[in-house]
């Protein structure tokens, strides 16, 4: 069943098309800004409270050297004790809602729902009541990687059982939350999650060929989504009127003289297209079936490594979004691979990816601050599902830790300079905004060296004391105008915006 999308919050769009309105660089009445978090990059806490073992625990414990400082989450940021003073920086900066994950293992200790953390549900009551009497509404991620130990010991995400392993704590996290919350996503990138599946550098690990543990693991995910979507559809909407979807990850194109489109449409079908076509049109992508069923054949394949979903899925699935959770960080150049010509196929898709030498560089080698892209994409997903209403779920830039953080200043105008050209120019349906994140956290792969947050954590110190950055000042402006602000000069210093941000908030 598909919903209207009615909101508590009354989030609204408004079309424009004035020139002078998009010069104003102001953002439509209504549109809303958040943070975001996620529980194993953040909690800590990993043994307490009678919390599981979860996959990343397992994961940086038995192998650090596939961390790039070999760290783990163990402490985090301390935030499963130090979330009032998480909750209280996000009300200072002026955010509307604060996006936040759910550990399984903190709610099914032991995988199965033979027993149940009652005190890990009374953790995320008390941050969702804390959210709640500061004016600021909770967004919950279900699940954001951090699956029991003992699931992925049963094959995780390539184990059909996930599912409805997965219904089963979904309907808990309804049934607890929902009348608090009203605002879900169900699982957070699964394109991201897959990859673990295919790269042995990349929890969980398992280096399975040819793809085939990715494709598995996507195609139970989505089963996985779409039942949570239904329970919630048919046990928990009429009661609590929440929405729901997905967090779909997606990277953005450009072209450069060789205008290749075709490898553009192909590379986003093979990212985004894997979760967003059988959710906003149904099946996979006819190029992707069509390209993982020809390279399969010359690989000695006697059929797809892509799993079929069967009518009564395909419909199943089809519409088990109320809105497009899009996470989006980066964009690259792509090209069809020339040794296909030759009848050499090196890949499922058959695509080159580079990046401009002059674009931007983060602390990320393959993360690059190209706005254009972003804008691409944006109108992408228009055209492509029917200009779908649209929650930018996460958007971000890694830096090396710096408090006067200009670099990420840069990133998050010019990212939000072509956000409203989509919106008034090109009518695109995008409600709010989720920074990634609010705080220095632990990020998968990397640790704790490439920190993302406004906020900057001290990782060494056992209090792991918050300091607020550059940043974080200029988007309390933003938030405060409802309209972009000027990057900073370079000699403004942070100690000079902190003066001027408290002489504008007595």
């Amino acid at each position: 069943m598909k919903h209207t999308l009615v909101l508590v919050l009354s989030w609204t769009i408004i079309s424009y098309t004035s020139c002078d309105e998009i010069d104003s660089l102001t953002f439509p009445d209504g549109f809303l800004f958040g943070v975001a978090t996620s529980s194993y990059q953040t909690e800590g806490a990993w043994n307490e409270s009678d919390k599981g073992i979860n996959m990343f625990d397992s994961w940086s414990h038995t192998c650090p050297e596939c961390i790039r400082d070999r760290s783990h989450g163990d402490i985090a940021c301390d935030s499963y004790h130090k979330y009032k003073e998480d909750i209280a920086l996000t009300k200072q900066f002026g955010f509307n809602y604060y996006r936040f994950s759910i550990s399984w293992a903190r709610i099914l200790p032991a995988g199965f729902t033979h027993y149940v953390n009652e005190e890990g549900i009374q953790h995320y009551k008390d941050i969702i009541k804390y959210l709640r009497k500061n004016s600021i509404e909770p967004m919950v991620t279900i699940y954001h990687y951090d699956h029991p130990q003992i699931l992925e010991d049963m094959g995780g995400w390539t184990n059909e059982l996930m599912v409805e392993w997965y219904a089963d704590y979904a309907r808990i996290i309804f049934q607890e939350f929902g009348p608090m919350v009203k605002i879900f996503t169900t699982v957070n990138e699964p394109q991201e999650m897959c990859a673990g599946y295919k790269d042995n550098g990349t929890a969980p690990g398992k280096l399975l060929p040819h793809n085939i543990g990715y494709y598995l693991c996507i195609h139970n995910l989505l089963k996985a989504h779409a039942t949570a979507y239904h329970i919630y559809d048919e046990e928990f909407r009429a009661s609590q009127n929440g929405i729901i979807s997905i967090n779909n990850p997606c990277s953005g194109q450009v072209l450069d003289d060789s205008n290749d489109t075709i490898a553009a449409d192909t590379a986003f079908q093979f990212y985004c297209g894997m979760v967003g076509h059988p959710i906003y049109i149904g099946d996979y992508p006819p190029i992707v079936k069509k390209r993982v069923a020809l390279v399969s054949k010359y690989q000695g394949y006697h059929k797809s490594r892509l799993p079929r979903f069967s009518p009564e899925w395909i419909s199943y699935i089809k519409g088990t979004a109320d809105y497009f959770a899009l996470n989006q960080y980066t964009s690259e150049i792509v090209h069809s691979d020339p040794d296909e010509a030759r009848g050499i196929y090196k890949s499922d898709s058959g695509i080159t990816h580079k990046r401009k030498s002059t674009w931007h560089n983060s602390s990320i080698y393959w993360l690059k601050s190209v706005p254009e892209g972003f804008g691409n994409l944006l109108r992408k997903i228009k055209d492509e599902y029917n200009n779908p209403i649209v929650y930018i779920t996460e958007n971000g830039f890694p830096d090396h830790g710096e408090l006067n953080d200009l670099d990420r200043i840069n990133y998050f105008r010019s990212y939000l300079e072509e956000l409203i050209i989509a919106v008034k120019r090109d009518d695109c349906r995008i409600l709010s905004y989720t920074i990634w994140s609010l705080l220095d956290n632990w990020e998968f792969g990397y640790g704790y060296t490439t920190p993302f947050g406004i906020v900057k954590v001290n990782f060494n110190s056992t209090s792991r004391e918050r300091t607020p950055k550059l940043s974080a000042y200029w988007w309390t402006e933003v938030i405060r105008t409802h309209r972009l602000q000027d990057v900073p000069k370079i000699n403004d210093t942070l100690a000079k915006i902190e003066s001027v941000w408290k002489s504008n908030h007595r």
